[in-house]
């Protein structure tokens, strides 16, 4: 009998538009990589402006940064919301040599670890321990090591 997979209600929205950003499918199978818990999701695509607005208001710097976790509630239901800017993951993938689809999967793995407790700020353990899980979801999904 084939493992079932915990509940996702994932919301996706593309108020920066969708030229740019993976498709929900994608989004699907990169959460469900990084989460092993029931889960309520929602992912935001927004622009340069949007997310410098609130990378200002929620962590005090003042620029666009690519990803954005916020956290809710971690049990008995995993809730949260992700905000990438979709300009920045763009560029970083292209000045990092990384194909853009790459670069999205491993932005929304972290937010997913973020959204999970995970963090890679307050200790160089805890980087680690991240980056090691960052590492074993990618190489599951088939996409190269994102620290390489």
């Amino acid at each position: 009998m084939p493992r079932r997979l915990p509940e996702l209600h994932l919301a996706v929205q593309y108020p920066g538009g969708k030229n740019l950003a993976p498709t929900r499918s994608q989004i699907r199978r990169w959460i469900r990589a990084a989460c092993s818990l029931p889960a309520e999701i929602t992912v935001r695509f927004v622009d340069v402006a949007e997310g410098q607005m609130l990378n200002q208001q929620w962590r005090n710097k003042d620029y666009a940064t690519n990803v954005l976790s916020f956290p809710y509630q971690q049990e008995p239901m995993l809730h949260g919301d992700l905000v990438i800017c979709s300009a920045v993951v763009s560029r970083e993938a292209t000045e990092q040599n990384k194909q853009p689809e790459a670069h999205f999967a491993h932005l929304i793995v972290h937010g997913i670890l973020h959204l999970q407790g995970f963090d890679h700020e307050t200790s160089a353990a805890d980087a680690a321990l991240m980056e090691t899980r960052e590492r074993e979801i990618l190489s599951l999904l088939n996409y190269p090591d994102p620290y390489c």
